[in-house]
Formats: C-alpha cells, sequence, structure tokens
C-alpha cells in the first residue's frame, strides 16, 4: 500500500508537486486542516516521505509554490514547509535534546508499570473513537494527516496518561515519513515541553468538525498536566562544516538524509566513486526501510547518470569496505550531504575519526537553505516565521 500511495521515486515526487502546486494557495489554507480519511482526496500535498528524505527539497517545493501564488496567497503553506526546517534547525542548536530523548525512552520502556495500555493504545484497542481509527490506520498505510498526529500524541498523554517518548517512539516505528526532529520535537509541542506550558489539548468539538463528523470521541481530557523535564540547554552555535574542495577527488557516500546529491554537489565535484548506503539500522521501521530500500534505488540510478559513477551499494557503515572503495577509486576525501542530528549523523560521527586516522577524511557539506535558514531557530516558530518573507527574496525565491 505505501508503494501504491508514495511511490518512491523522484520523478514520482516531482509529479506530486506539480499537481499540488495551483491547490497551495486558498485551497490548502481552507482545507488543511481537515482529516477527511485515507481514502479521500484532502488539501495537503502527501510531500512529507520525499521532502523527509530530500528526493526534492524544500527549496524546490517553495520554488515551486511561488511560481504560481503570490506569498501572501501561500503562506501557508510556505510556513508549513519552514516548519520542517525550522525544526531541523532548532535540533542542530540543541542535539542533548535528542540525547535526552533516547534516554527518556529507553527509561520508560523499561519502567513504565503498564505494558499492556501501550499495547493497545499501539493496536488501536482503547475505546477511544479516532483514536483507535489513527492508530489502526498508521500501522496499515505508514501515515497521517497532520491534525490527526496532533490529536493522536494529545489523546495517548493527557486522556491515556502514557509517556510521550513512547509515543513518538510508536511514531517513528511506522511513519514512512519518520524524521528525528519533526516527530520528537512536535509530541514535546503538543506536551507543553516545546513551548513551556502551552499544552496542546484536542476537543471533541475540533474532531468532529475537523474529521467532517466520523469522529467525535467521549471522554477526552479536559486539563493537560504537562510532564515533568529538566530544564532545556541553552542554543549552541550551529556544527561546523569541513571545507569541501570541489577539486580534489572524492568518494561520493548517499545517505537517507538525502537523496538529490546532485543538488548539493553539481557537476564540478570531481567525484571518482560513490556509494548509496542503506544501513537499516540508520531507519526507524519497516515503512521507512521499504520506501528508502525503492527510493535509495532510484537515487543511485540518478547518481550515475549524473556523475557518470555508477555507485555501489553500502549496506552498512564498514570503515574498512569503505576505505578500499575510496582508495579504489583514488579518493582523497569522502564527501556526503550534510545529516542532521538523528541516527545517520550519530553512525557518521562515530566513523569520522577513523577514516580521518586513515588520511581520507569525511567531508559533510550543507546546504545554502539549512545554512541560511538554521541559525535563525533560536527561540520559537514566531520569531523565525518573521524572517521567511526576507530570506526567501534573498535566495530569490520571492513571488
Amino acid at each position: 500500500m505505501i508503494g501504491d500511495t508514495f511511490p518512491a521515486t523522484r520523478n514520482a515526487a516531482l509529479l506530486r508537486l506539480t499537481q499540488f502546486a495551483p491547490r497551495a494557495g486558498q485551497a490548502y489554507a481552507s482545507g488543511r486542516n481537515t482529516d477527511a480519511g485515507p481514502d479521500q482526496v484532502g488539501a495537503v500535498s502527501m510531500l512529507s516521505p520525499y521532502l523527509r528524505y530530500r528526493m526534492i527539497t524544500k527549496q524546490e517545493v517553495v520554488g515551486a509554490t511561488l511560481g504560481q501564488h503570490s506569498l501572501l496567497a501561500a503562506e501557508k503553506y510556505v510556513q508549513e514547509v519552514l516548519w520542517r526546517t525550522y525544526w531541523k534547525g532548532w535540533l542542530e542548536m540543541r542535539p542533548s535534546v535528542w540525547k535526552q530523548y533516547l534516554q527518556e525512552r529507553d527509561r520508560q520502556l523499561n519502567s513504565f508499570p503498564n505494558i499492556q495500555a501501550i499495547r493497545s493504545a499501539e493496536a488501536g484497542e482503547t475505546g477511544i473513537e479516532g483514536f483507535d481509527d489513527w492508530a489502526r490506520e498508521l500501522l496499515e498505510t505508514g501515515y497521517l494527516h497532520n491534525h490527526a498526529r496532533m490529536w493522536f500524541a494529545s489523546i495517548w498523554i493527557f486522556t491515556l496518561r502514557l509517556p510521550w517518548a513512547l509515543g513518538a517512539d510508536f511514531f517513528l516505528r511506522h511513519l514512512v515519513d519518520a524524521d528525528t526532529a519533526s516527530n520528537i520535537l512536535s509530541w514535546r509541542w503538543v506536551a507543553g515541553l516545546q513551548t513551556v506550558g502551552k499544552t496542546y489539548l484536542a476537543s471533541a468539538d475540533n474532531i468532529a468538525r475537523f474529521t467532517n463528523g466520523r469522529f467525535a470521541p467521549k471522554g477526552l481530557a479536559t486539563i493537560a498536566t504537562m510532564p515533568a523535564e529538566m530544564p532545556l540547554c541553552a542554543a549552541q552555535p550551529l556544527p561546523q562544516v569541513s571545507y569541501f574542495d570541489a577539486k580534489k577527488p572524492a568518494f561520493l557516500m548517499v545517505t537517507p538524509e538525502d537523496l538529490h546529491p546532485e543538488s548539493v554537489f553539481g557537476a564540478t565535484a570531481q567525484i571518482n566513486g560513490a556509494g548509496v548506503l542503506f544501513d537499516p539500522d540508520t531507519l526507524w521501521g519497516d515503512n521507512a526501510r521499504s520506501f528508502v530500500a525503492e527510493a535509495a534505488r532510484d537515487a543511485a540510478a540518478r547518481v550515475g547518470n549524473y556523475f557518470n559513477c555508477p555507485p555501489k551499494w553500502l549496506n552498512n557503515l564498514d570503515v574498512a569496505s569503505l576505505l578500499a572503495q575510496a582508495r579504489e577509486a583514488g579518493a582523497e576525501q569522502i564527501i556526503t550531504a550534510y545529516a542532521p542530528v538523528g541516527p545517520v549523523a550519530d553512525a557518521l560521527a562515530r566513523i569520522a575519526p577513523l577514516l580521518a586516522s586513515e588520511g581520507v577524511p569525511l567531508v559533510q557539506v550543507r546546504r545554502a537553505w539549512d545554512a541560511n535558514f538554521w541559525p535563525h531557530a533560536t527561540k520559537g516558530f514566531f520569531p523565525f516565521k518573521e524572517r521567511i518573507p526576507k530570506m526567501l527574496k534573498e535566495m530569490g525565491l520571492s513571488s
């Protein structure tokens, strides 16, 4: 079903973008909060898996949108795309939140006393109308409407009183667009941890209104009690990236964090060899792995044609194997698109010192989009939002 809903190719992503762009203005703004059901065509773009693995870029999506609408007319959709950028930048400057999440998830897995309640919630067997339907929809399709994700998280945390970290883990294990920053920070936002004290409390009236009357759950919590948490650390400067010398022979490593390296390195890079990483340990669940396996094959074909360099298949980040392939290609560096906070970044951080000690540095290249926007994710989204029109104009994307 995932392959039918989300064909895992860049061409499919571009076609979907072309079809959606004319509807990214008023049609999106007026219908974006309505979840009419998995079998209905809604107002949302359904581009999230392609954006998540960067089969298409946010710059392409915003550019296509502003090619059809003024920024004012498409403001809601452009902001929705930039939320994903904001979450990434926010977490890049607070990587300890990622470590805290992993620790809290593991602590709750080992200590939460009512495991049966978790199992019932994940299986959609709580008796709560809507919630159970969304749980089953997620298991069956690997996708949920954004508004349904918020309702689900709110009911999980405040009505069922289950640990938010285990809810975030449930989403990460089943979403085809499972994303470290967007998912974890959205769950934190619902819980009142992201904007401290500002919780999101789902109501039956809101659910009934925006599901076209499909669901009107009874017995939902009317008081949101924020979970306890240690204070957050202050934002740190963005991690530095190494200098990329385009004239130096390179081995290109493509990871699931960025499956369109053509738009990162261009045709001027001296790429002597390439490899496409598909390491299941760096992906969250079967739905994501299934999608990325096909998307990686699509990327491999494009990389081979674009750089005139048929890539090898990398099943894991084995340093010895990676070094051997780089040296066989005559490469003096291994290059890859920058991996933001998450499992891939952790894996790259483990191997980078080993590669450097062998004289073949790992160089991560950050996209201009991220380099421009991420530094402004120091506070809440609204100060970030105020900068969007000016920054889009500076990038040549004003309507």
